[in-house]
C-alpha cells in the first residue's frame, strides 16, 4: 500500500500486541522469500509509560516513565495506519530482516529502540504516541 511508509504510526489489530501503537520502520509491498505477502517491520510500545503527578519524586517519575518496546514483522492486513508520523533516526540500520534470525540481535535492537523511544518521550513531543488507546 502506498500510504504505509517508514515513519508512519499504525495500530496493531491482531495478535499479542493488538491495540498497541507501532511505527513502521521498513515496508515490503511485494513481500519477500521468507514472508511472501505484503508486510512491514514495525517497532511499537508493549507497555506505555504511566501517569505522573507533581507530588512524585524523581525516582518514582523515572520508574513510571519507562517504555517497553517490541519489534515485529506484521502483515499489512493486521495494521491500521493513522494520520500520525514519528521520525526515528537511524532505525533502518538497527532493525532489518536479519535482526529476527537471532535472539541476541533482537535483544540489541530492542534495547536501542527502547532508548530512542525513551528519549522521544522525555522530549515531550509526540504525546499521542505514548498514551494507550484506552486511557
Amino acid at each position: 500500500m502506498k500510504f504505509i511508509k517508514p515513519g508512519k504510526v499504525a495500530v496493531v489489530l491482531q495478535g499479542r500486541y493488538a491495540g498497541k501503537k507501532a511505527v513502521v520502520i521498513k515496508n515490503f509491498d511485494e513481500g519477500n522469500k521468507a514472508h511472501p505477502f505484503p508486510h512491514a517491520i514495525v517497532a511499537g510500545i508493549e507497555r506505555y509509560p504511566l501517569k505522573i503527578t507533581k507530588v512524585m519524586g524523581k525516582k518514582k517519575v523515572a520508574r513510571r516513565s519507562r517504555v517497553k518496546p517490541f519489534i515485529k514483522v506484521i502483515n499489512y492486513n493486521h495494521i491500521m495506519p493513522t494520520r500520525y508520523t514519528l521520525e526515528l533516526e537511524n532505525t533502518k540500520t538497527l532493525v532489518t530482516a536479519e535482526t529476527f534470525k537471532e535472539p541476541t540481535q533482537r535483544k540489541v535492537a530492542k534495547k536501542a529502540i527502547k532508548k530512542i523511544f525513551q528519549d522521544k518521550y522525555q522530549s515531550g513531543k509526540n504525546k499521542w504516541f505514548f498514551t494507550s488507546l484506552r486511557c
